[in-house]
């Protein structure tokens, strides 16, 4: 095997073995096949076009039209030409599948089902790695670069999961990569014939002992390279480890719960869904419930934190029963009623969760259903998922008074024990926010109370777009920044309630969404609709709905009611019987956005005065446009002063690694001289230079010694064999500055504060990268090029 073709071969291998971290990421690993066939068939095209031979930019060329037709074929050959040619129908379809995907990926937790669109990215991420490192490595002879690829497609698996395993696929990307380069190194060696050494052959006495072989340095690059890796394997283990740092991830919150078909990540799904930039609609139902403004629809509960995420607990789920077992915790003498709802979920909709309002009595369905009574979800075996489902709900509309939940008593045992837990890395900022605004609180129904009137009190702010995450980081982060979605209101508000020993869970599902366009009562529930909110549990009444978050969906009735001290004092003395409660009207403290107003089904557009144009107004995006040109008007002529107020700080503060403190202040005397009116020249010698300075800046005392002072501090920097530390040259450099500015008139003072004619330098760096970066672009050009005029020159000759 020539060397070239063993380079290929060992391309290949190194690609595929570092693609094979990705494969925990799903529960299939049939997408491996397709992307082995995809790097081989490259590969053998590759090898192809070098033995004709093409030049490196059209070997590389063909070979990605190559991958592209093969790609079509397999994801897009019913919109190809001839089932085979990407056309312009079949290049869309892709890239609907590669954005099919990109949301999949968002939504789906690890282990993900391989859907079209996964399989998509895995393979097509594959082929472009494989392409890349076949590129350096063999056509441009040049295997070390060609190690970014594989450590960036290691990197993506190796972010997403951190299993027990990873070690294994770490070993056999780094395996990949030293093949590779031991490829390579064989390869140039050959190319100057044998490699000889002077040491007697194996066997041979010399000088009273028999020779030994002399390592080659093939095998001395093996050795380099399997100490390289039981390093790698070793270090971690024996060093201490770190925090969590930049590349944590753990924040982001993997809450997946689902059947073996793959588990959605709710967290990252519903950021996405609220994103969306229509409100697709997910289900609609009609109820009998009043008001329907309370009909939260809840998928899982979240009841376990470790500090990195919160996630559902691993319990085992049982036979759907045709009755529900009673609420947990629930006394015979607390107020509901009942309410049917009828559920119609849209075929979009694949979830592996049934949304069902809480807390339900009777789920009637069709399709493997699984209950796991700990959190009341309802959970689908064997790829079982609740797009297309119609199902029928009969619920509980639990109506506890403030006094019932005030007198509760304190949670005790296995309640207490699993759902008071905080990890010990919970920031002290969690507790000790809680302590202080429910320091009033003589009860755990107070503190909730005080807890949910926290958030919605206008000190928070409400943005969809706030980077997602459950984890003790994310938490502090919330309480410091203020703004946040509904994850971070649900999940802080638990995390504190749990510091204050009340036990807390956070539940994902929808708000109640709003009534069809063709009424008949059904609502429709959309993606935007989605929310997450936490559960407090009250001895006597169970787990029990707040509302922390502003702007969305509905505060409780009994978190409304005037305070209760929980004593012997007022009494409620209304009888606790099923009857239905009759509620014509929302709450009155309702909490609606901005811009909205309360109905009876929740938050709804207010209507805006009639305007006397025809669509005209400023829309959202508009202000925002003019609002950023206005402050970039009102910052271009600030530019020069901060850049010169930052550039000072920088020489000063400790002065340049390279030039050092002295040369540092010399340069900013220079600019301030500049800035006076006083170009630099540099021809002159400091000392020389320093003196114009004196004279023409009419500087004297103190100033002028200062001056003396630093030319004598750059010429021991310069020229003396042991320079004498400086010390004060920060000073030098003010009472200098202070000179010049005394020494010239209101105008020269405002030119050398607001237009510094030291800036100049910021264009004349620009000037020379932009000199730097057309000659690198032109001399790469003229190397590309280089083998199409001599391949033109030879044909024509």
């Amino acid at each position: 095997m020539s060397g070239r073709a063993r380079l290929t071969v060992c391309a290949v291998v190194a690609s595929l073995l570092a693609a094979a971290a990705l494969l925990p990421l799903t529960d299939s690993s049939t997408w491996y096949g397709k992307a082995l066939l995809v790097v081989l068939l490259q590969a053998a095209v590759g090898a192809g076009c070098r033995r004709v031979p093409l030049a490196r930019p059209l070997t590389v060329l063909v070979q990605a039209v190559v991958s592209l037709v093969v790609l079509t074929v397999m994801f897009a050959s019913q919109q190809a030409l001839g089932g085979v040619l990407p056309g312009p129908q079949a290049l869309q379809q892709l890239g609907q599948v590669v954005q099919q995907g990109i949301t999949d990926v968002s939504n789906y937790s690890i282990p993900a089902p391989v859907s079209p669109g996964i399989r998509m990215l895995l393979v097509g991420g594959v082929t472009i790695v494989a392409l890349a490192v076949d590129a350096m490595a063999v056509t441009y002879n040049s295997a070390a670069p060609a190690g970014l690829p594989l450590l960036a497609l290691y990197s993506v698996a190796a972010g997403l999961d951190s299993g027990s395993a990873a070690w294994l696929y770490f070993l056999l990307a780094a395996a990949g990569y030293l093949l590779l380069l031991l490829a390579e190194g064989r390869d140039r060696m050959s190319r100057w014939g044998r490699v000889f050494s002077s040491a007697p052959p194996p066997g041979a006495w010399s000088g009273g002992q028999f020779g030994q072989p002399r390592p080659t340095p093939v095998r001395g690059a093996r050795r380099i390279g399997v100490m390289a890796l039981g390093i790698a394997l070793i270090a971690p283990a024996a060093l201490p480890s770190l925090g969590d740092g930049l590349l944590d991830t753990s924040g982001h919150g993997g809450s997946g719960l689902g059947g073996r078909g793959g588990s959605v990540n709710l967290i990252a799904a519903l950021q996405d869904n609220l994103n969306q930039p229509s409100n697709s609609e997910v289900l609609t139902y009609s109820t009998s419930a009043k008001p329907a403004s309370d009909m939260y629809l809840r998928i899982a509960a979240l009841d376990k934190f470790d500090g990195t995420q919160w996630v559902p607990s691993d319990l085992p789920t049982e036979a759907l029963p045709t009755e529900l077992p009673r609420p947990q915790g629930m006394a015979a003498d607390v107020k509901y009623t009942t309410a049917t709802t009828r559920v119609q979920v849209d075929d979009s909709y694949v979830q592996s969760m049934l949304p069902v309002p809480f807390p339900a009595t009777s789920v009637r369905t069709t399709g493997d259903w699984k209950y796991q009574p700990e959190g009341r979800m309802l959970v689908g075996e064997h790829g079982q998922t609740a797009a297309g489902q119609r199902y029928t709900v009969t619920s509980m509309e639990v109506e506890p008074t403030a006094q019932q939940l005030a007198q509760a008593p304190e949670a005790t045992g296995r309640i207490a024990e699993q759902y008071e837990q905080v990890p010990s890395s919970l920031p002290a900022i969690v507790k000790q926010t809680a302590l202080q605004e429910t320091k009033g609180a003589t009860n755990d129904y107070q503190k909730a109370v005080d807890l949910q009137n926290y958030f919605t009190s206008g000190q928070f702010v409400y943005n969809t777009q706030a980077k997602a995450g459950t984890g003790v980081d994310a938490i502090a982060r919330f309480l410091q920044t203020k703004e946040g979605f509904c994850v971070h209101f649900a999940f802080t508000m638990a995390a504190m309630a749990r510091t204050l020993h009340i036990p807390a869970r956070v539940a994902i599902g929808f708000t109640p969404g709003s009534p069809a366009a063709d009424g008949d009562g059904l609502m429709t529930v959309g993606l935007k609709d989605a929310h997450a909110w936490p559960e407090l549990y009250f001895e006597g009444i169970g787990w029990t709905r707040f509302e922390p978050t502003p702007y969305r969906g509905s505060a409780p009735d009994y978190t409304q009611s005037t305070t209760p001290t929980g004593g012997s004092g007022d009494q409620d003395v209304a009888p606790h019987t099923s009857a239905p409660a009759t509620t014509d009207t929302p709450a009155p403290t309702q909490s609606c956005a901005p811009g909205t107003t309360a109905d009876g089904t929740g938050c709804s557009q207010a209507a805006l005065p009639a305007s006397g144009g025809s669509g005209g107004g400023f829309g959202g995006g508009r202000a925002a446009l003019i609002a950023l040109a206005a402050l970039l008007v009102l910052l271009l002529p600030t530019a020069p002063v901060l850049w010169r107020s930052r550039l000072r700080r920088r020489r000063l503060g400790g002065g340049d690694r390279v030039e050092g403190l002295a040369l540092s202040a010399w340069r900013e005397v220079v600019d301030t001289g500049w800035d006076y009116g006083i170009p630099p020249d540099g021809s002159e010698t400091p000392r020389r230079a320093m003196a114009r300075l004196v004279r023409d800046g009419h500087l004297e005392g103190e100033p002028a010694e200062s001056a003396a002072r630093l030319a004598t501090a750059v010429e021991q920097t310069l020229y003396a064999a042991r320079p004498r530390p400086a010390t004060g040259l920060a000073d030098d450099v003010q009472r200098v500055r202070r000179g010049l500015k005394a020494g010239t008139n209101r105008r020269g003072r405002l030119r050398a504060a607001l237009l510094p004619r030291s800036a100049a330098r910021v264009g004349w760096a620009l000037s020379a990268r932009w000199a730097a970066f057309t000659g690198r672009t032109r001399a790469a050009v003229q190397r590309l090029a280089a083998p199409l005029r001599r391949r033109a020159a030879r044909e024509a000759s």
